[in-house]
């Protein structure tokens, strides 16, 4: 791995699928021991701050994560798909996902947007830091009357002269606060068709017209910071277009193969996480004179749940794998999302059932885990949008 740092043998991770090849794993094993020494022992303090530390950012850029699917050229380590899914599935083991989506939204959702449309110069110009974890980036789609269906939005850009113009709000914008640079999709042409009228703009943070509105307290991902934005006659250069005038919509549904990969990498993480700390907890927890694990309907069930996330994560897999290979896996991918988006909840439902009161106390990690997990059946496409999805390609 070019950009990404080794770990000694101890680190070692046993490989357990054919998808994977020594370079993944070695990389597993990586992420595996920075959410061990360097996010669990921390992440608390962030859940409270409502942030995670800009200096964790660029350790975790300093290590490779930023760069996973990168050209060298940017400090990037030029992997696939797969290494992607494992990033996002150790990240999500590490019980603390709104450090997980702070990550990943940088990394998979909005970045991305740079490289895939950007010009050379722009290019040159962004990538560098966003893979070293200097510039971190959000993508501003979703808006208060416009989530899953991006050709509703009502942000526009008008265009004057060598600048455009943006005016409009942004709502749930995920590295809202602290982020440096942000991807916003806004109408340049209302005459147009939908899908042909949405255009994606280069903005960055203390540009004139352009502000948080506000902070945004959640039921969950705490240690992520989320905004309201709003641009009011905010005059960007022209050269800050991402790609061609008219092309987001379709850049926005091209990403969102991407994204919805990551964030079905990331609730299978969550469930194992889930399953393993309750089966750590039914173990030694007494009733009625012997373990929780000693109650067949309790054994039964976490084995049933166990199949479930294990079937769920050779879809993620295999899903990964068609999109590495360049094959079309639309079908697939949202297939991934729906399942894993509500197989997590499922899980976590059950974790909190057997840890019984203490389930239900702020103090045990089951309860925060479960508050995070709600969001991934709605963020990326809720559910009822991917089965549609899936319902078309049947």
């Amino acid at each position: 791995m070019a950009a990404v740092e080794q770990f000694g043998a101890e680190g070692a991770v046993p490989q357990r699928s054919p998808y994977f090849s020594e370079e993944h794993e070695a990389l597993r094993a990586q992420v595996r021991r920075f959410v061990e020494t360097e996010i669990k022992p921390h992440a608390l303090a962030w859940e409270e701050a409502g942030f995670v530390p800009r200096e964790v950012l660029q350790r975790m850029g300093e290590l490779g994560f930023f760069g996973i699917r990168y050209p060298a050229e940017y400090g990037g380590s030029e992997m696939d798909t797969l290494a992607t899914v494992v990033l996002a599935e150790e990240l999500g083991r590490s019980t603390f996902s709104g450090v997980a989506i702070t990550a990943l939204v940088h990394t998979d959702m909005a970045s991305v947007h740079v490289f895939n449309a950007g010009s050379t110069a722009q290019r040159e110009r962004y990538m560098p830091d966003i893979i070293a974890g200097k510039a971190i980036c959000a993508v501003a789609v979703t808006e208060p009357d416009a989530g899953s269906d991006v050709k509703g939005i009502r942000t526009t850009a008008r265009r004057e002269g060598d600048s455009y113009v943006l005016n409009g709000a942004k709502m749930f914008i995920t590295n809202g606060v602290y982020g440096d640079l942000y991807c916003v999709a806004a109408k340049t042409d209302l005459s147009a068709k939908p899908s042909q009228s949405v255009s994606i703009f280069l903005v960055e943070k203390g540009t004139p017209g352009f502000k948080v509105s506000r902070a945004l307290d959640k039921y969950g991902w705490r240690s992520s910071d989320t905004a309201e934005l709003v641009f009011e006659e905010c005059r960007i250069p022209a050269e800050n277009l991402l790609g061609q005038e008219g092309r987001g919509f379709y850049a926005i549904m091209r990403n969102f193969q991407n994204e919805r990969t990551v964030i079905g990498a990331m609730a299978i993480g969550e469930a194992q996480a889930a399953i393993d700390l309750t089966l750590d907890y039914v173990r030694t927890r007494k009733a009625f004179g012997a373990p929780l694990w000693d109650k067949q309907a309790i054994r039964q069930k976490l084995a049933m749940l166990a199949a479930k996330v294990e079937a769920g994560r050779q879809l993620v897999y295999h899903a990964a794998w068609m999109d590495a290979q360049g094959m079309e896996a639309t079908r697939e991918v949202s297939m991934v999302k729906a399942l894993c988006g509500e197989l997590v909840n499922e899980v976590m439902y059950a974790c909190v059932q057997f840890h019984g009161g203490m389930g239900f106390m702020r103090e045990s990690t089951i309860e925060r885990m479960a508050r995070d997990a709600r969001v991934q059946s709605i963020g990326g496409g809720a559910t009822e949008v991917m089965l549609e999805e899936v319902a078309k390609r049947l």
